[in-house]
């Protein structure tokens, strides 16, 4: 069994939806001090590597803690659009030929290969490729259950916080993660073991997480 981690880290004042509070680190105690290092962190909770339940655009979806644990578990599909251009929309017609051994229940992750520019520049902030309305609801029609990407958010910036994809998507109850890293190896296998664990916090609508893939 392998394991890749696909969660970026989390850092003060790491990069983050543009128009988010910085993320803040602190230390509410420290060695030789207090007897012990704590630490103290304030973020959005749609910060790095983090899911999205449908609550988080759906006034009545559900809630991050309403989603069974088991949900964020799965076999999941992993489509290389690396190189794809800034500010792209990927549509039904970029994600069709990729999408034959997809099945009902199953997950698909896209990477543009987004996550290597991570930073505070314009062009990751605003420019990534997104997902349209069009490729939201050819996923919908293969009955996934989870959609990522490498990108700050499935939906573009230009669209207005990427409202079409996300309204397609969580409204017919798939969540979504976003801001995951691909390694390289990974993307030499077709599938592999999906786990996105978020924390269990009441009433959210998005979580942080640690993202996981794993292959035999």
């Amino acid at each position: 069994m392998k394991y890749f981690d696909l969660s970026v880290p989390l850092y003060h004042n790491c990069p983050a939806w543009p128009t988010h509070a910085f993320t803040e680190v602190s230390l509410e105690g420290v060695h030789g001090t207090t007897g012990a290092i704590t630490e103290r962190i304030d973020l959005n909770v749609h910060t790095g590597t983090h899911l999205d339940a449908p609550y988080h655009f759906i006034p009545q979806g559900k809630t991050i803690d309403e989603i069974p644990l088991e949900a964020f578990i799965g076999r999941a599909w992993i489509v290389d659009l690396t190189g794809i251009a800034g500010r792209t929309g990927i549509g039904a017609e970029d994600l069709e030929k990729h999408l034959g051994p997809v099945q009902k229940g199953d997950i698909v992750l896209y990477r543009t290969g987004w996550s290597l520019k991570r930073s505070y520049s314009p062009e990751y902030l605003n420019d990534w490729p997104y997902l349209t309305k069009e490729g939201a609801e050819l996923l919908l029609s293969k009955g996934v259950k989870g959609v990522g990407t490498d990108g700050l958010s499935i939906g573009g910036w230009y669209e207005g916080a990427g409202r079409p994809s996300h309204e397609a998507l969580l409204g017919a109850g798939v969540w979504l993660v976003e801001e995951l890293i691909f390694p390289d190896e990974l993307l030499t296998y077709k599938s592999c073991t999906f786990t996105a664990v978020p924390l269990n916090l009441r009433g959210f609508g998005g979580s942080p997480t640690r993202a996981y893939a794993t292959v035999d």
